[in-house]
């Protein structure tokens, strides 16, 4: 059985809700390619998870993307390495970097407009530009 999951603002994944698998990762490899399962993919059931409110879980979604199924499990897949337990931990710290964000509350915009100085730098640059322009046009005579 795996080892349960912590991220640090409170959110606990138990072991019920944790699986591992090891399958054969795709790339170069040498002799061992065929022969040896070094990936990981972690599966962990969202609903078994603790301390994540409905506005985290919403977000979780939103950040997990593909890796999140209809079945409310989350799929982390890692292949860095060329071994098994460095793959294992790589596959954990992703999943509890997805916790961690999930649980970061995006801050809310706050309506800016530009200062004065500024608006009045742009019409300067805008007439400057209008200037330059209308200078460079033929000079037709008049008849």
């Amino acid at each position: 059985m795996a080892d349960p999951i912590t991220a640090p603002p409170g959110v606990f994944v138990p072991p019920a809700a944790i699986e591992v698998h090891a399958v054969r990762a795709s790339g170069p490899g040498g002799q061992n390619v065929n022969k040896v399962a070094s990936k990981i993919l972690l599966e962990v059931d969202l609903s078994l998870v603790d301390g994540l409110d409905d506005a985290a879980r919403r977000r979780l979604a939103t950040l997990a993307g593909r890796r999140l199924g209809a079945d409310g499990i989350l799929r982390i897949t890692a292949q860095e390495s060329r071994d098994r337990f460095r793959n294992l931990e790589a596959a954990r710290e992703k999943a509890k970097g997805l916790f961690e964000k999930a649980q970061l509350a995006p801050r809310a915009r706050r309506a800016t407009r530009p200062s004065r100085a500024v608006a009045e730098k742009r019409l300067r640059a805008k007439r400057a530009t209008a200037a330059a322009k209308e200078r460079r046009r033929n000079v037709r005579p008049e008849d």
